[in-house]
C-alpha cells in the first residue's frame, strides 16, 4: 500500500472501531479484565488474623518467625497484542482478508485498553518475529499498532520512522532475535510460529499481561508452548477463519495453491465429495483447536474475516463475565 492509502485505512479503522469502543466495548472490556489480577507487594510479619495460605514458608524459615505475603489489585493492566502475519493470512473470498479483519480486531482491542488507560503492545510474527513494539499508553501509541498490523513490516514514509525492533529489545536478547530473524527472512512469511511468538514473549514480558493471540492457527507443536505461556500470563485466542476455507462453491477445476508452502494442487470443485470432505476436515480442525484449548484453560474466539469483529468479542466478554462472578 502507498502511505496515503495506509492512512486513509487507519483512519478508517479508527472512525469504525472508535465508535464501537466508545458505545459498547470499553465497558465490557473493563468489566472483564480491569483490576481482576493480584500483584505482590510484600511480606510482612504475621498477626493474628491472617490468613494461613498467605504465609511465605521461604521467608518463615529463614527468620524464624511467621510472615505472609501481602498482594494488592493491580490497577493498570498490560495488553499484548500476537497478530500472525504469515502469507496464509492474506487470504480473503468476502470484503477483506484475514490480515484485515485482524487489523481491525487489533483496533478494537487497543483502542479500548488505552480508553481505560492500560497499557498495549504488538509482537507480529510468522516463521519468526517481524516486529516486537513494547508496552505502551497513548492513543497516538495504540494508532501506531493498527498501523503496523496493516503494513507489517512494508517499507513506507509516513513521518518519523518507528524505532527498530531490535533496539526496542532488552540487550540480553538481541543475539537470540538476530538469530531468529534471520531463520525467518531465509523464507519470508512462507510459514508461520507461535512458538517463537510465545517464546519471545516469556522472556520479555515479566509482568502477568493478556496477551491476544490473532491467528488462523494454521501451525503444529505450539500446544505445550501456549500452555506454559497462560500459565504465567492470561491468554486469550483469536481465531480468524474465512468461509471459502470450509465451504468451496461448484466452480469447476481450480488450482488451489497452500500460501506458506507453495505446494499447488488441482481439484474439482463440481465433485460433491471434495466440497464435503473440504467441509468435514474444516469443521475436524477448528472442533479440535477448540477442545484442545479448552483442556488447557485457554479461551477461545472464533472470527469470521468477512464478518463483524465486534459481536464475537462482546459474546466472549459477557460469558467471561458470568464466568468471574460466579
Amino acid at each position: 500500500m502507498l502511505p496515503a492509502e495506509i492512512a486513509q485505512a487507519v483512519k478508517r479503522i479508527q472512525f469504525v472501531t472508535g465508535r464501537d469502543v466508545a458505545d459498547v466495548m470499553a465497558g465490557a472490556y473493563l468489566s472483564v479484565f480491569k483490576g481482576r489480577g493480584m500483584e505482590f507487594d510484600e511480606v510482612r510479619p504475621y498477626v493474628p488474623g491472617d490468613d494461613v495460605r498467605s504465609i511465605d514458608w521461604n521467608v518463615t524459615a529463614r527468620t524464624g518467625e511467621p510472615h505472609v505475603k501481602r498482594y494488592v489489585e493491580e490497577r493498570e493492566l498490560t495488553v499484548m497484542l500476537l497478530v500472525d502475519v504469515s502469507a496464509s493470512q492474506d487470504f480473503g473470498s468476502g470484503r477483506r482478508s484475514k490480515l484485515e479483519a485482524a487489523a481491525e480486531l487489533s483496533a478494537l482491542i487497543a483502542l479500548s485498553a488505552t480508553r481505560n488507560d492500560d497499557k498495549v503492545g504488538l509482537l507480529l510474527f510468522h516463521g519468526g518475529p517481524e516486529l516486537y513494539m513494547p508496552p505502551r499508553k497513548g492513543q497516538k501509541h495504540a494508532l501506531r499498532v493498527i498501523r503496523e498490523v496493516l503494513t507489517h513490516g512494508q517499507t513506507v514514509s509516513m513521518g518519523p520512522a518507528p524505532r527498530s525492533s531490535v533496539r526496542e529489545l532488552p540487550r540480553r536478547l538481541w543475539r537470540w532475535w538476530r538469530d531468529l530473524s534471520d531463520r525467518a527472512r531465509r523464507e519470508p512469511r512462507r510459514s508461520t510460529s507461535i512458538g517463537a511468538a510465545l517464546e519471545l514473549c516469556h522472556k520479555v514480558l515479566p509482568r502477568r499481561t493478556v496477551l491476544f493471540l490473532i491467528s488462523d492457527f494454521l501451525d503444529d507443536g505450539y500446544l505445550e508452548v501456549l500452555r506454559g505461556a497462560n500459565r504465567k500470563h492470561d491468554v486469550v485466542a483469536a481465531l480468524v477463519t474465512d468461509l471459502r476455507e470450509r465451504d468451496m462453491p461448484p466452480a469447476g477445476l481450480v488450482q488451489l495453491e497452500d500460501a506458506e508452502t507453495g505446494h499447488s494442487v488441482l481439484v474439482d470443485t463440481q465433485s460433491a465429495r471434495f466440497r464435503e470432505e473440504l467441509t468435514q476436515l474444516g469443521a475436524k480442525r477448528q472442533a479440535q483447536l477448540e477442545q484442545e484449548l479448552r483442556a488447557s484453560g485457554i479461551d477461545l474466539i472464533t472470527f469470521d474475516a468477512a464478518g463483524s469483529m465486534v459481536d464475537p468479542l462482546l459474546r466472549f466478554f459477557r460469558q467471561r463475565e458470568r464466568r468471574i462472578r460466579r
